[in-house]
């Protein structure tokens, strides 16, 4: 969600200089439109191909007098330029007899039998491994690497809008995209250059910054986040390429002829080696494949180049197009190495031909290739990055020697137009809103208030609560960071507060110190492995929709004292030492307990010291920052593990019991090839010790009307307790993988989604000897049976929207038992 929101910053906040521009429309003698024809330069390789509608847009730096137009099965048509912008060309191709009479011309669903193409792809199969960098044991190559952001489709109206007052000047330097034609102007540029290293028989790589510099949104750490995820690296070869949380079929899949049409459409020279045009795009509507074409070598069946479009109808959300362009280049008769690498989406709130939107452009270019020269084992150790000013700061100098391309003249105007922006009033106010709605806060010089979405609540003890807050920041590489709130409620007439801190002491061990108190009133009966966080807080807490009252809801009193360390990649060590005094904040709830073995006296406060010892490890985590915070860039794509050891302290100063207690926690995210997404959670613990209903483990229930990840939808708060338990939670979203194929349903875009959910545990009769809570609430756990319950959803209802029905399984013989439910969410995803 973060990601889409990001994305609203550029269109709220709001290349390439041709000399040779074409565009228009190949249609056949009888008016029809012709797809995927063949237009090129004359006497070169710059080229490209109709779209569906036979539409085409071609531009070039260099000048070219002739167009041509050629497709199996027509005559090759010659197309004189008289200018260099011939713009809106409608030409006709007539049929080639001679040629129809040799070759098979494929339309709509091509054949699996006796096609040329897929004998041909079935070649690329074989020797895909055989080709480029894993040819050998080691390599080293430059990585240059350019991301673009640019608001498109300008028209006097948007020029002349109220919006862009006192910000004019910014449209002085308008030019047109090489793929759709369309104006556009550059936002935000970054320039990165690497030194890459890899070992492919132990499979490690290490990627090396060796320069960055940017305009535009400099210092908006989340935007940058963003930018650094939505690109994330590929293999044409591979079978499925993730982009935007979604995995497209690729062209070259082994899958692909289930998926794709083929034709085999011409054969050339490129340079001197002999090669096939093939053609391909989507056997069905509104899958995650693409359209486009690729040249292929006849001997080593090594892709020399491809573009790809994403298909018509595909279902995804905020993106208008995508568009990816691969070069290849020989180093010897028998290996192809990539040397560009062009990833262009067209970001718009809808998918209408004249919306306006923006373009997010990444190009990479590899140079400098070496093969062979072994690096010791002690190289590809990880280190954690520490932040170098000199590779942000490098001077002029170093980019004319590094960028293995230079920029154009609107890209080296950027730079001093988005400095300039920054002083513009007007766009300072239109950058703010963005940033609240990307970031959640209202950023200041030093400080910044929010989170904004936090400033109201309401439940049934606090009735309506509304809260300020903020933190200190000064870049996103502070190596400390200061936050707070304070909150009040208007029913129990109360004041809440929190405070914390925390200090990175070394940034190579990423060495940090932290602590805090809260006062205020949460629902622990919403989660199993309740955040130590001193400033958490749970949206069940204060969610104004609800089903029944909640009263359920306790006063805590938290102090915490924590140390982390990084002990390798992703892999944190913390541990903490925790204060908490916990009663309940209703009359109407109880987490009384017997202080003798007669039951005859009661405290209803629990006072208890804890020290905790924790490891999360988090493979394939990606992050940004180098401060006392990070950002993590690629979330919910990588496995989380989580095991935390506790101790309770009894016996000493306002410590009430002696225990242990130990909670694991394992989340797998796994992407099923083109059937979607599929999550699993497991949870598991156990407390060893006698101890009361404050400090047992409550099976997770929601009473809201909001569907929330790791609880039990029709559950209400405190239904189930335990000392000891097993939780799992399984969904899968298809994607729209079904729904896709029905035709009255495929256009509203709509993706399904199933889950179940189980818990099994139990609680001892000491522990339950110990509640003195009467009937409110009863202690019960799910040790007879697992409790289970089943959800169907649908998701991405108008874009946004997600409805989940809820199943009960079993137990529904208990007081008051909810058997069925709907909950439901706002959200913005691809």
């Amino acid at each position: 969600m973060k990601h889409i929101l990001n994305l609203l910053l550029l269109f709220l906040s709001f290349v390439s200089f041709g000399q040779t521009k074409v565009s228009g429309y190949v249609k056949d003698t009888y008016g029809n439109p012709i797809p995927y024809v063949n237009v090129y330069f004359s006497n070169s390789s710059e080229g490209t191909i109709s779209d569906e509608n036979g539409k085409f847009y071609l531009q070039s730096e260099n000048d070219y007098s002739v167009l041509e137009f050629s497709f199996m099965g027509f005559e090759t048509l010659t197309y004189p330029l008289d200018r260099r912008t011939t713009y809106n060309i409608e030409v006709e191709l007539e049929e080639n007899s001679s040629e129809l009479s040799e070759v098979m011309i494929y339309s709509g669903k091509t054949s699996k039998k006796n096609n040329p193409a897929i004998d041909i792809l079935r070649k690329i199969w074989k020797n895909k491994r055989d080709n480029g960098i894993k040819k050998f044991d080691h390599y080293q190559y430059d990585k240059y690497e350019k991301l673009e952001f640019d608001l498109n489709t300008i028209d006097s109206s948007l020029i002349n809008s109220r919006v862009f007052n006192g910000m004019e000047f910014i449209f002085d330097d308008l030019d047109t995209n090489t793929v759709t034609g369309k104006t556009y102007l550059p936002i935000f540029l970054n320039e990165a250059t690497y030194k890459v290293y890899g070992n492919n028989n132990s499979g490690v790589e290490k990627e090396i910054l060796t320069g960055n510099k940017n305009a535009g949104f400099s210092n908006n750490q989340s935007l940058i986040a963003f930018i650094k995820d939505l690109y994330a690296e590929y293999n044409i070869y591979d079978n499925y390429l993730k982009f935007f949380d979604k995995s497209f079929v690729g062209p070259l899949s082994t899958t692909g002829i289930d998926n794709y049409n083929y034709v085999l459409t011409d054969s050339t020279f490129i340079g001197d080696k002999w090669s096939y045009n093939i053609v391909f795009y989507p056997r069905r509507e509104g899958e995650l494949n693409f359209k486009g074409d690729f040249w292929v070598n006849d001997t080593t069946w090594a892709i020399k180049k491809i573009n790809l479009s994403m298909a018509k109808g595909a279902n995804i959300n905020w993106v208008k197009d995508v568009y990816i362009e691969q070069e290849f280049d020989v180093l010897n008769d028998s290996v192809f190495l990539i040397t560009k690498d062009l990833f262009m989406t067209d970001f718009s709130f809808n998918k209408e031909e004249d919306s306006r939107g923006v373009y997010g452009k990444r190009t990479t270019l590899y140079d400098n290739y070496v093969f062979d020269q072994p690096k010791a084992k002690s190289f590809y150790k990880y280190e954690p990055e520490v932040f170098n000013e000199k590779v942000y700061n490098r001077d002029d100098d170093f980019w004319a020697q590094n960028r293995q391309e230079d920029l154009n003249k609107d890209e080296q105007q950027v730079y001093k137009m988005l400095d300039t922006l920054k002083t513009v009033d007007a766009f300072k106010r239109i950058y703010n809103i963005g940033t609240i709605l990307a970031t959640g806060y209202w950023e200041k010089k030093g400080w910044d208030f929010g989170p904004v979405f936090s400033t109201f609540g309401y439940n049934d003890v606090e009735g309506v609560r509304l809260r300020a807050g903020g933190r200190t920041y000064f870049s996103q590489n502070d190596m400390w960071r200061l936050q707070g709130f304070l909150a009040y409620g208007f029913k129990d007439d109360k004041f809440k507060y929190g405070l914390s801190g925390k200090w990175m002491v070394d940034p190579i061990i990423r060495l940090i110190i932290g602590a805090g108190n809260r006062r205020d009133v949460e629902q622990l009966g919403a989660s199993l492995t309740n955040t130590t966080d001193v400033l958490g807080r749970n949206l069940a807490s204060s969610s104004v929709l609800t089903v029944g009252s909640n009263t359920n809801l306790t006063s805590i009193n938290l102090t915490s004292l924590n140390l982390s360390f990084e002990a390798f990649q992703n892999f944190i060590l913390r541990f903490e030492g925790n204060f908490k005094k916990l009663e309940s904040a209703s009359d109407q709830f109880s987490l009384a307990y017997y202080t003798d073995p007669q039951r005859t006296e009661t405290k209803a406060v629990t006072e208890q010291v804890e020290i905790s010892s924790i490891i999360q490890f988090s493979p394939g985590r990606k992050t940004t920052g180098y401060g006392v915070e990070r950002i993590t860039v690629n979330d919910g794509e990588y496995p989380e593990f989580f095991l935390n050891y506790t101790k309770g302290l009894g016996n000493i100063t306002r410590s009430d019991f002696d225990y242990e207690k130990i909670q694991f926690y394992y989340r797998q995210p796994i992407q099923i090839g083109g059937f979607g997404e599929f999550v699993s959670n497991v949870e598991v613990g156990k407390t060893f010790g006698a101890v009361p209903l404050s400090l047992l483990d409550i099976v997770p229930g929601n009473q809201t009307l909001f569907t929330i990840q790791g609880t039990f939808p029709l559950l209400d708060f405190y239904d189930f307790v335990t000392d000891t338990y097993l939780s799992v939670n399984f969904e899968h979203n298809f994607n729209g993988r079904f729904f896709s194929r029905i035709p009255l349903l495929r256009d509203l875009d709509l993706r399904e989604v199933i889950s179940v959910r189980a818990v099994s545990g139990s609680i001892s009769e000491e522990n339950q000897l110990l509640n003195a809570s009467s009937s409110i609430p009863v202690l019960r756990a799910p040790d007879k049976e697992p409790y289970w319950s089943y959800s169907l959803g649908i998701d991405n209802i108008f874009r946004i929207l997600r409805i989940d029905f809820h199943f009960r399984g079993n137990y529904k013989d208990l007081p008051e038992a909810r058997n069925f439910g709907v909950t439901g969410g706002f959200g913005f995803s691809f």
